[in-house]
């Protein structure tokens, strides 16, 4: 059960993460981080380790925009 609660957390950070990539929106990856790591939180508490693999695929998808953009944009 906790497991699935950590996809539904892992892609509804992931999609906010794809809309992040354009332009002026990198701001988001400040929300999106915190949240991909509740998941990340939830997703070792289960026996599965899915929807702990997607949500640090995510945290590192939202690091390298950040690093990218400069940490703002």
């Amino acid at each position: 059960m906790l497991n699935i609660v950590s996809l539904i957390i892992g892609i509804v950070a992931l999609v906010f993460a794809t809309i992040a990539f354009l332009p002026l929106l990198g701001w988001a990856n400040w929300l999106i981080i915190p949240l991909a790591i509740v998941g990340t939180v939830v997703g070792m508490a289960s026996r599965s380790n899915a929807g702990r693999n997607l949500n640090l695929f995510v945290i590192l998808i939202g690091v390298i925009r950040l690093s990218l953009g400069g940490g703002i944009l």
